[in-house]
């Protein structure tokens, strides 16, 4: 799990050969001017998804995990809560193949982390996160899906 400022995400460019093209994507759209839904970046491979997202408390979030995807997830509208555990700490679930999730139940994340708008959290394959929880009813925000 990475968290930064949307300023520095350039510097994250080499960890996978598509992050660049989400930093070129980012500098040619506004993403709060973007209409809601998928917007393919390069095919299957890369797409970012602007969507509002129903606030949480953190005993209602889920914690997920995806094996082909890696989410660059920023929050839009205000802040966003995010939390964390290992994937190598959750116990064996369900993954639903077709939608690149495994999703664990009742289970309360091990710790959370705030972005605010102007940041980004990076989830990978390794990284349980259980996102939108927000004191705010709905959250605006970008998530972008990268094969991982």
């Amino acid at each position: 799990m990475i968290i930064d400022t949307l300023d520095n995400l350039s510097s994250y460019a080499s960890l996978n050969p598509l992050f660049a093209k989400v930093v070129e994507f980012m500098k040619a759209n506004n993403l709060n001017k973007l209409e809601a839904g998928k917007h393919e970046i390069a095919g299957k491979d890369l797409f970012v998804n602007i969507t509002t997202a129903k606030g949480k408390s953190p005993d209602e979030a889920v914690l997920e995990t995806h094996q082909k995807m890696i989410d660059i997830q920023i929050p839009l509208s205000g802040d966003e809560t995010y939390g964390y555990t290992p994937a190598a700490s959750l116990p064996d679930a369900p993954y639903n193949a077709e939608k690149d999730i495994t999703k664990y139940g009742d289970l309360m994340a091990e710790c959370f982390v705030t972005c605010h708008p102007g940041m980004f959290a990076i989830f990978f394959p390794q990284d349980g996160h259980a996102p939108c929880i927000s004191f705010e009813p709905e959250i605006k925000k970008a998530i972008f899906k990268i094969k991982a």
